[in-house]
Parts: C-alpha cells; sequence; structure tokens
C-alpha cells in the first residue's frame, strides 16, 4: 500500500456496503488472511454460501475486494481484498452519509476494542509476540493543521509496514494496530 492516495469513501452505496456487518467481517477476513471462496467463507462464518457469494459481489461492486484471479479456476471463485487506503469522510454533510460514517466507525472502533480485550484476556498465548507487543498512552499540543499533518505521517509510516498476505515473513502473524489523534476533553486552548 506504500505511496497510494487515499480512499475516502464519500460514495453513500460503498458505505452502506461497508457498514453490513457481515461484509465488514467478510471485507477484514480477506485483508488479514488472504483469498477464499464463498464456500469457505460461508463455512468459515457459519452463513449461507448464497448469501456470502451476494455480499461478496457487493464488495466487489465498489472495489473493495476483487476475484483473484491467479487462484480462480472454473466456477471455483476466490476473492481477495484490493490493497487499498480506506478512509471514512470527516464531516460529510448528507445526513444518509453521516449515519453510514458513524455505523462504519462503530464496527471499525468494536472490533478494535474486542480484539484489544481478547489479547489482554490471555496475552502468554502469544509468546514472543506478547514480550514485543506494545501499548502506549501519551500526547502533545497541536494546531488543527498540524493534527491532519500528524495522522497523515503515521498513516504513511503504517503504510510502509503493510504486506499483503501472500507476501508476510516467514514466523509473522497478523499486528492489529489503532491509532486515535483527538483534541483532548476539558482541556481549552493551548493559547
Amino acid at each position: 500500500m506504500p505511496n497510494q492516495r487515499p480512499r475516502v469513501l464519500s460514495d453513500i452505496g460503498a458505505l452502506k456496503a461497508l457498514a453490513h456487518p457481515l461484509r465488514q467481517q467478510l471485507f477484514t477476513r480477506l485483508q488479514r488472511h488472504g483469498s477464499a471462496t464463498s464456500a469457505d467463507l460461508a463455512a468459515e462464518f457459519g452463513e449461507d454460501r448464497g448469501a456470502t457469494s451476494y455480499h461478496l459481489r457487493q464488495l466487489a461492486r465498489f472495489g473493495l475486494i476483487a476475484e483473484d484471479t491467479a487462484r480462480s479456476s472454473g466456477r471455483r471463485k476466490y476473492w481477495r481484498s484490493v490493497p487499498q487506503d480506506v478512509r471514512l469522510p470527516r464531516h460529510p454533510a448528507d445526513p444518509e452519509t453521516a449515519a453510514a460514517v458513524e455505523e462504519v466507525g462503530r464496527q471499525w472502533m468494536a472490533s478494535a476494542d474486542r480484539d484489544l480485550a481478547a489479547y489482554l484476556s490471555g496475552p502468554e498465548a502469544f509468546g514472543e509476540f506478547a514480550a514485543a507487543a506494545m501499548h502506549s498512552f501519551g500526547g502533545t499540543t497541536l494546531t488543527a493543521e498540524e493534527l491532519v499533518q500528524f495522522g497523515e505521517e503515521y498513516i504513511a509510516f503504517l503504510s510502509r509496514w503493510c504486506r499483503e498476505p501472500g507476501q508476510v515473513s516467514p514466523g509473522s502473524r497478523h499486528i492489529s494496530v489503532v491509532f486515535h489523534a483527538f483534541p483532548t476533553p476539558g482541556h481549552g486552548d493551548a493559547s
């Protein structure tokens, strides 16, 4: 994903496609673990194969996933995530778009919270990765423009470390990285 232009999901159709909870799970699964068929994913998520196929086609319709033509053969179609810097619009004016943005953001945060809680409930199960994991809480004082730049620099840094599932080093595993940068409630202007 290095040097990719951000894709801001401002299209209500794409936002609604991603706001569906099962589609969100399918999208995340393909990002983290690589390509799979609708049958594989239906079995993994305990869903109907036809419904899973429909949801995959909806994600593909909006360019979030694509057919993995290198693995597909005949009627056996594999789907893969499309590497991209997907972002939500900051302040959509349209109420329907704002509601979809809020739902997708809520799902992203709930997923991050679940992953963190699961990890913290038994970090010893992660062996050397638990010793390498990092948690940090800090802050700084920035202008709004600096905050935007700070966020862009963070994403650029993270992008340098992104690898597609088929390009991982031996012994590696998916690492969740959650970033929040927001004005601290209860603290007025620094000036």
